[in-house]
């Protein structure tokens, strides 16, 4: 302390900082398993009861055939009034229904189905409110929200 030094032999500490460094040990051990049983409950029970038959169901659906929807026909396809799930991009209808963990009644973007998902995409909101009801031309976003939105369609295309 006083501008001495310690020889290796004497008492300085040292078990207070070897107990330091285990108790740092234990906390980050307890951290990193809050964390993956946190990331457990987040993805791990998502399927919940029931949703491994939902999987199943929805893998044992027709391909659709390409067609135009309105958007009170999209709505139908929201995953909770019919197994098939699907959303809409910048004009572009997409069946999301393998990717139902996500996009179905209790997945976190479980809002964009049977819906028109492009404000919602461009403006990374998930506020009910933030998606219209009736047809949206989304003139009112900027350059970079467009380009958010076509990023996001392409996306879309090459996994559904």
């Amino acid at each position: 302390g006083q501008g001495r030094l310690r020889t290796e032999g004497e008492p300085a500490g040292g078990a207070a900082v070897a107990g330091g460094e285990m108790l740092l040990g234990v906390g980050l051990l307890a951290l990193a398993l809050l964390a993956a049983y946190r990331l457990y409950l987040r993805w791990g029970t998502r399927s919940g009861p029931g949703g491994a038959a939902r999987q199943g169901e929805a893998a044992a659906l027709p391909r659709m055939k390409r067609r135009d929807f309105s958007l009170e026909q999209l709505r139908e396809f929201d995953g909770a009034r019919n197994p098939r799930i699907l959303l809409a991009v910048n004009g572009k209808v997409f069946d999301v229904t393998k990717g139902s963990k996500f996009y179905g009644p209790e997945g976190p973007y479980g809002i964009f189905a049977g819906r028109d998902a492009s404000r919602g995409l461009a403006t990374f909101c998930l506020d009910k409110d933030a998606l219209k009801d009736e047809y949206d031309d989304l003139s009112d976003l900027n350059a970079v929200q467009m380009e958010s939105v076509r990023e996001w369609e392409m996306q879309f295309k090459g996994k559904f």
